[in-house]
This record gives C-alpha cells, sequence and structure tokens, in this order.
C-alpha cells in the first residue's frame, strides 16, 4: 500500500513503511508454509507499482497471477484493514497492470536469449565444464564470431560442435587443439539442458531487458510475473535462465547510484530452490549481483521459509527483513530461529526469539533501513491486505490477458533465420554434391577404361579366333579363305573366264560408244574399261 511516498508494510506500534530510497538496498520475506509471505510480497509489489516502479516476480507456485484483478471485500478484509489503521470505507480494491511471461510460451509472453547472449563462460560454468572442455567451446565460439557464423539456438551450438570435430585439422594451427573427447563431452553436457526444454529458451526474438522496465499508461509500473511452475521443475533450465537473466540485467543497465526510488524491483519466491543443489555459478552469480547491482538502481527480494536457505554472503546484504513465523520442533530449526533473530535490532519490548514462534498468520517481525540507512528496531507487525485479488487467475483470465498484451505481437512467433546451423548445412550440401560430382566423374572415367579394356580383349580374341583358324586351315591344306586345292582350281578357272569374258564384252561396249572416235581412243578406252571390269570380277572370285 502506497501511502505519503512510501510503502505501508503494516502497523506495529505505530505503521511500518518501507522507505523508497532504501528499496534498493534489497530484502528478506521468510517464514514457515502458510504464514502470509505471497500476501507480503504482494503488498510491496503493489506498492512499488503504486510508486511507478516496474516489478518483476518469479511465480514458482502460480498464486500471484491475482494480482490482476481487483480483490473483494469481506469481513476478514476489514478487519485486517482496522488493525492496520486503514479506514475501510477509504480502501480501494484493484487489479495491477500485469505483464505474464513464459519460458515456454504457454503461461505468458515467450522468454527467449539466443546463445551468445549466454555466452561460452556461464554455459561452461553452468555445465560444469572442465578446462579442456571449457576451451574447446571458447574456441566454438570464436570461430563462429571470425567466420560470421551466428549461434543463435541450441541447433547452431550443436551443429557448431559437430562441424568442429569433423574439421579440427583444419583450424588446430590457429585457434588450438580440439579432440572428439572434449566435443563429446559437451554434447552430452548439453543433451540434459536440452532435456530441460532448452530449445524453448534458446532462439530469437531475444528479449529486450527493457520490456521489464514499463510503466503503464496510468503511471503505475509494470508488474512483470514469470510463470514459473513448469520452469522450477527444470533446475537447469532455470539455473540458465537466472544466470542469463542476472547477467543481461547488469551489463545492461547504468550506474545510478541512490536514486530517490528504484529502477526495477525483483521478487524470487520459494529462494530456496534458486540455491538449493544450484550449480556454483548460479551461487556466485547471484552473489556477484546482489552485491553490485544496488548501484544500477535495483532492488532484490527474497521469498523463502528459512534465512538459513540463503548464503550467508547474500544473506548479508538483505537490509529490510519481513520474518514471518517460524517453527521449531528440531536442533536445527531451534537453531535456524536463533539465527533469524540475530539478524534483527532488538527491541526492548518482546524477546524476538520467542515472538518468532508465536506470530500469526498475516503477523511478521518488521525491521527495515531508516533514512539514514540504519536498520529499524524490529516491531511485531501486521501486515497490510492486498488490493488485489488473493487467488490465483483462472488460465482463461489470463490467456485472455496475455493475447491482448501489446507485446505478445512481438515475441509470440520464434523467428529462425540463416545462422552457423544452416550455413553449415549448406555447406556440407555443397560439398556433398561437389563430391557427388567428382565421384560421377571418376565412374564414368572408369567405366571408358573398362570399355577400352573390353574392346581390345575382344579385338586380342577375336585375332586369336582368326590365327587358329588359319592354323587349322594349313593344318588341312587349306588357302586362307578355307579352300581346298580343288576349289583353288575351280575358283582361278571360273575368275580367269570371267575376267576374259567380262574383258572382252567391255571392249565391244566401249567401242561402239565411241564409234567416231580415233582407233588408238578406242582402243586404250576399251583396254581400260577392260581391265576394270577384270579386276572386279576377279576380286569377285577370290
Amino acid at each position: 500500500m502506497f501511502q505519503d511516498g512510501k510503502i505501508l508494510i503494516g502497523k506495529g506500534e505505530d505503521p511500518v513503511y518501507l522507505l523508497p530510497g532504501m528499496a534498493n538496498r534489497h530484502g528478506l520475506i521468510a517464514g514457515a508454509t502458510g504464514t502470509g509471505k505471497t500476501v507480503t510480497l504482494k503488498v510491496l509489489a503493489e506498492g512499488f507499482s503504486d510508486m511507478g516502479v516496474p516489478v518483476f516476480l518469479a511465480d514458482i507456485k502460480g498464486d500471484v497471477s491475482g494480482t490482476a484483478l481487483a480483490g473483494a471485500d469481506n469481513e476478514k478484509m476489514q478487519e485486517r484493514l482496522k488493525n492496520v489503521g486503514v479506514d475501510p470505507a477509504s480502501f480501494k480494491y484493484a487489479g495491477y497492470p500485469c505483464r505474464f511471461w513464459d519460458v515456454f510460451g504457454k503461461g505468458g509472453i515467450p522468454v527467449r536469449a539466443t546463445v551468445t547472449d549466454v555466452g561460452p563462460l556461464l554455459l561452461s560454468r553452468l555445465l560444469d565444464l572442465s578446462d579442456a572442455q571449457e576451451g574447446v567451446l571458447n574456441i566454438a565460439f570464436r570461430l563462429a564470431d571470425d567466420n560470421g557464423w551466428e549461434i543463435i539456438d541450441f541447433k547452431d551450438l550443436r551443429a557448431m560442435l559437430t562441424w568442429m570435430g569433423e574439421h579440427h585439422g583444419e583450424f588446430a594451427n590457429t585457434y588450438g587443439n580440439v579432440t572428439s573427447q572434449s566435443v563429446g563431452g559437451i554434447q552430452r553436457a548439453l543433451l540434459a539442458l536440452e532435456n530441460d526444454g532448452a530449445a524453448d529458451f534458446f532462439g530469437e526474438p531475444s528479449l529486450d531487458i527493457g520490456d521489464w522496465m514499463q510503466v503503464a499508461p496510468d503511471g503505475r509500473g509494470m508488474v512483470n510475473i514469470l510463470h514459473c511452475v513448469e520452469l522450477s521443475q527444470k533446475p537447469l533450465l532455470y539455473a540458465t535462465f537466472m544466470l542469463w537473466m542476472l547477467s543481461e540485467l547488469y551489463e545492461a543497465l547504468p550506474e545510478v547510484g541512490d536514486g530517490d526510488k528504484p529502477k526495477l524491483v525483483f521478487f524470487f519466491d520459494e529462494a530456496h530452490m534458486l540455491f538449493s543443489d544450484a550449480p556454483k555459478a548460479l551461487v556466485d552469480k547471484v552473489v556477484q549481483v546482489v552485491k553490485l547491482i544496488r548501484s544500477k538502481g535495483v532492488g532484490i527480494y527474497f521469498i523463502t521459509q528459512s534465512p538459513s536457505d540463503i548464503p550467508d554472503e547474500v544473506l548479508a546484504q538483505l537490509n529490510n527483513r519481513i520474518q514471518h513465523a517460524l517453527r521449531a520442533y528440531t536442533p536445527a530449526e531451534q537453531k535456524a530461529v536463533k539465527a533469524a533473530a540475530a539478524s534483527f535490532r532488538a527491541n526492548p519490548a518482546f524477546k524476538t526469539e520467542e515472538a518468532i514462534g508465536s506470530l500469526g498468520t498475516g503477523v511478521a517481525l518488521v525491521s527495515v533501513l531508516d533514512a539514514d540507512g540504519v536498520p529499524t528496531v524490529v516491531e511485531q507487525t501486521t501486515i497490510c491486505p492486498p488490493s488485489s485479488c488473493m487467488s490465483a487467475m483462472d488460465d482463461a483470465a489470463k490467456a485472455m490477458v496475455v493475447a491482448n498484451d501489446a507485446l505478445y505481437g512481438k515475441y509470440k512467433e520464434a523467428v529462425d533465420e540463416r545462422s552457423a546451423y544452416e550455413i553449415l548445412e549448406e555447406q556440407a550440401e555443397a560439398q556433398a554434391a561437389e563430391k557427388a560430382e567428382e565421384e560421377a566423374a571418376k565412374q564414368a572415367e572408369a567405366e571408358a577404361k573398362a570399355a577400352e579394356k573390353a574392346a581390345k580383349e575382344e579385338e586380342k580374341a577375336r585375332r586369336a579366333e582368326e590365327r587358329a583358324l588359319q592354323a587349322q586351315y594349313k593344318a588341312e591344306g587349306r588357302d586362307k579363305y578355307g579352300r581346298t586345292k580343288m576349289e583353288q582350281s575351280i575358283v582361278r578357272a571360273s575368275r580367269n573366264t570371267a575376267k576374259s569374258m567380262g574383258r572382252q564384252l567391255t571392249k565391244s561396249i566401249t567401242r561402239g560408244l565411241l564409234g567416231n572416235s580415233s582407233k588408238s581412243v578406242r582402243n586404250a578406252a576399251s583396254q581400260f574399261a577392260g581391265n576394270m571390269v577384270s579386276d572386279l570380277i576377279g576380286g569377285f572370285f577370290k
């Protein structure tokens, strides 16, 4: 609830406010299940929105979508309002400008990032790659960059690694050695990320982080709700998203120092899921961002069951604390309660450790920074009720909000432009076509040589057969045509007779045709024609 330029958290002995100028010093909302943490989160988120500050919520359980709907008046709400010193008649129930997001595109606007946006360093740490594998991944990105092969989506990265494994000898002297073992190790690590749904997250259009920092037309900050119900069940992809988001946020925003109010506030619900069994790279990144991002005007608030769920390095940076009830049934739980109590500035009116175990639902111990940046004495505070709906929005209503969102068209459809995968596929197809042409030419050449060889063998066989036949004729006393001596005599006689008759007949015809010519001309012509006919007939009778 935004009141007098401050966020009214609730009322103890006096109203307890969160000052806008101290909101980027980060905060913690802790407490056992069912003690009212989600209501407290909504109250702060609404206050920031009313202040004109954009908000980001990681909705793990799917129960904060009702922020888009106005709450309803009832007796419990009126009683709570009276307890915090607010006149129920003046309290306004209202829905807030919400924008729903979802990495998988089912419960909100799709959220995507390119593989290049995440980069080799974060991927290597996230996948827990060895030094050699990290080196190979760096070579992949450098090779792609030098050749103009953009690594946009998951298939681009896989194609790039496959190509490197097949062509490592071509660039080893320039970029370094790449072994098939390292490539295979990276591919196996990527398989786990792919099984979590990385193909949905990696791609274009990639998210413009500025779209999370918008203000609604009425001046209220946009409440960005990331639907994490499915994402939180895929720890590797969830860690990838968080690493990318925190890195992108830190790199994109300029230094602004301490302003009058934050530029953006993040709420991480069920924060224990962010740190439990998380890759060291993620924990290190969260620690780095929490320490440094304050100067960029960003506040980060963690919501979890116990402060012990948060690493000490992060916990030390959370200056605005709201502690709901903790139950202490085991030694470990009792130790956690003592630690939580010790983190507050003591109030002489009550014992903090005892109070933590006896708080009712909707009541919390609150200590925030005052105008000088000093933690206030802890107050036992009744938390304000939210103005928006306490229950979740139904899927149909949320789908309508998403469909009508101005940014939905910008991110709705994935775009698969020509990048590393397509370029390498084209190269492979061109090389395959060139190889096929070479093979076809070699095949044609081989077939021609085979045909030539077959022709030679056929000629050789024919000659051998002819020699064998001539040898047979010779052995049988025949001539080269296979005729016996008697047959040869008959042929000679027939040829001589035919030649003589032909010669005489031709001479007679020639003389008849050249009757008016001189005798010498007639004789020469008839002699020439007669010889030709004689030779012709002689050739016939071989």
